[in-house]
């Protein structure tokens, strides 16, 4: 059913009226999308395929994100994306203006304040909450591609739990290179069963998966795959007991807006060409400023 969405944002004056179903997606699509979804939650870290339908932006940039994301807005949710951190990036500005104009649902850029959270690459250094839903956008949902590239080899080995090729994997690193080498995306251990791939966020984020409040949903357009991550939930990242996991180290470093040591930080080049940090959440940093909230 087709309706007339009616938005106000701070900036704009009068309402804008579009002719779009609410929030985008038809409700026979958003129905089937919800359905997975439940499924994703009731098996944690198993990916659930789904019938990924056409949008507004390319395939790989966040098309599963985005889907999970229409198929969850209400009219009384708030709303906030972010692309690596950044609340300003082309991706995210881009997935918002579609959000406001489809939906005339509130966005913002503070975490505390948003219901649900699309993010591509980072979890937000603010700790979320039960209330809160975390939707994370994936290249590629299979951790086990990297040594098997079947993918019916691959379901296979998820049902038999047969990880020993990814455990080889980790060990060759150690022999070649004295450590896991492996950054971003490093594969985890859901809920003692699945190993499962947590998108492309970096290796300081893994540890706020673990028995978090909040639901995280991940979603792979262009693979086809939905997957989840309950609240309460155990994730765990594949280690040996002599080589422990480690978090990327900004020991001795610091944002040079907020002054924060405790957050992950980008390297950036500034205006002198020398080599400086800030915070990869902006959101977060301009918090710690008092420019926000």
């Amino acid at each position: 059913m087709q309706m007339t969405v009616r938005k106000q944002n701070a900036n704009q004056g009068p309402f804008q009226v579009s002719a779009y179903n609410f929030a985008f997606l038809d409700e026979g699509s958003k129905r089937e999308i919800r359905r997975q979804s439940l499924k994703a939650v009731a098996i944690p870290g198993y990916q659930v395929p789904f019938a990924s339908r056409e949008l507004p932006i390319g395939r790989g940039w966040g098309t599963g994100g985005l889907q999970l994301t229409l198929s969850l807005l209400g009219r009384d949710d708030t709303f906030k994306v972010i692309d690596q951190g950044n609340d300003d990036s082309v991706n995210a500005v881009s997935i918002r203006r579609l959000v406001e104009e489809t939906s005339g649902i509130r966005t913002t850029e503070d975490t505390a304040e948003a219901s649900i959270i699309q993010s591509r690459h980072r979890i937000p250094e603010e700790r979320l909450g039960e209330e809160q839903i975390l939707v994370l956008q994936v290249p590629q949902p299979e951790p086990l591609r990297k040594v098997e590239p079947r993918e019916e080899m691959t379901r296979r080995r998820h049902a038999e739990m047969d990880y020993s090729a990814m455990w080889l994997t980790l060990y060759e690193s150690i022999v070649r290179w004295g450590s896991i080498t492996l950054g971003a995306d490093y594969p985890v251990m859901v809920h003692r069963r699945y190993i499962m791939a947590p998108s492309p966020i970096p290796r300081w984020d893994n540890e706020k998966l673990h028995q978090a409040d909040h639901l995280s949903l991940f979603g792979a357009g262009r693979e086809k795959k939905i997957y989840a991550v309950p609240p309460y939930t155990d994730v765990t990242p594949l280690q040996f007991e002599d080589y422990p996991f480690e978090i990327e180290t900004f020991a001795g470093r610091a944002c040079r807006h907020c002054g924060s040591a405790h957050t992950f930080l980008d390297e950036v080049t500034d205006e002198t060409n020398a080599t400086v940090y800030q915070c990869s959440d902006t959101a977060y940093c301009q918090k710690r400023q008092g420019k926000r909230g």
